[in-house]
């Protein structure tokens, strides 16, 4: 069975963020059935595209086997990072600002797919690789250490 790695990007500014953290992540590994092959230090960041109380960030990487087309999959991790972010205490939908656009905002836990492989997904709820990376050194900082290349 073929194996794709799914790295992800994790991020907390309420409550205790290491914390929420180490959940997420251990959550990820119960759906997954699988442990992260790599983790990141944690990194301290101001708030990105809001004013709020800092966030700790880290980067995983999972290698799972894939389980139909590579968009069906990636979709169904998101589903599940969906279910975690909900059940970590994270609101369903982010506000959405006076000119139509998503609104950023504190939370307890956020969890984006960063990298599904080398494939290129391109759904409506699902873009890979994320198109904010390069925007956001709190991404691409802890992917270097873990040896992603961006």
């Amino acid at each position: 069975m073929e194996r794709v790695d799914v790295y992800f990007g994790l991020g907390s500014n309420m409550g205790d963020r290491e914390d929420n953290l180490a959940a997420a992540v251990a959550m990820m590994a119960d759906a997954f059935g699988a442990l992260p092959q790599k983790a990141s230090s944690i990194i301290e960041t101001p708030s990105w595209g809001f004013e709020g109380p800092d966030f700790l960030n880290q980067c995983v990487m999972f290698r799972l086997p894939r389980k139909g087309s590579p968009a069906e999959h990636a979709l169904s991790i998101l589903a599940e990072v969906k279910r975690i972010e909900k059940a970590l205490g994270r609101a369903e939908e982010p506000p959405i600002g006076p000119n139509q656009t998503r609104e950023y905002h504190d939370r307890p836990i956020d969890i984006d797919i960063l990298f599904y492989g080398n494939y290129t997904i391109d759904e409506p709820s699902l873009k890979i690789p994320h198109p904010l990376i390069p925007e956001r050194d709190f991404v691409k900082i802890p992917l270097k250490e873990i040896g992603k290349q961006i």
